[in-house]
């Protein structure tokens, strides 16, 4: 497996009877998944471990883990309904299909489109300080949340000067609020207050 793969989906089943198979992407947008060729296969966790003890099934979830992902290669991936179906020469038919149920998805950081001028990837974002104008630190972001219209960084607590933690921070990623996005400083400038 690649040292920048990122998990963009899972398999949710077969599709048809010629080896095609449903996948649920982890995000609205498919882009990740169609700007690659090569997918690599981890088994769901959910899947491992059978009817085992909790401590069994935790053993082989991380055994399954260490093992080394599965790589297929594919001849097409496309949109369909709200999912995306891809078929793969090394996917013969529809049982061939099916056993690959459940299989996380991971794709190459590096095989992603270039994003666009002020767009980024959210899985960029995540880890990133962020700071207001007069050099504050307000957090980190630990994850991205989408309201429908815009999408808002959800900031890690924060402590302040007495060392107590603060209350969780979350700031909408919209020009109006976000100065600066500086991907190779790992920091995210913004007009924010401590106190908003």
């Amino acid at each position: 497996m690649p040292a920048d793969a990122i998990e963009v989906g899972r398999i949710a089943d077969a599709w048809g009877i010629k080896g095609w198979f449903k996948v649920l992407p982890h995000s609205a947008s498919s882009e990740a998944l169609f700007s690659s060729k090569r997918w690599y296969l981890l088994p769901s966790d959910r899947n491992v471990g059978g009817n085992k003890s909790p401590s069994q099934k935790a053993a082989a979830v991380n055994s399954a883990r260490a093992a080394q992902a599965v790589l297929l290669k594919i001849q097409e991936a496309k949109e369909h309904a709200d999912t995306v179906v891809a078929s793969s020469l090394d996917v013969a038919d529809r049982n061939q299909a099916e056993a690959l149920k459940g299989a996380r998805i991971f794709v190459p950081r590096s095989s992603f489109p270039t994003a666009g001028t002020d767009e980024y990837y959210w899985v960029d974002l995540l880890g990133l300080d962020v700071v207001n104008r007069e050099g504050v630190a307000l957090g980190q972001v630990k994850d991205l949340m989408s309201t429908g219209p815009q999408t808002v960084l959800v900031l890690a607590l924060a402590s302040d000067e007495e060392g107590k933690p603060a209350v969780e921070r979350m700031i909408p990623f919209v020009a109006a609020f976000v100065d600066n996005v500086d991907l190779p400083g790992r920091l995210i400038t913004v007009d924010w207050q401590l106190d908003y």
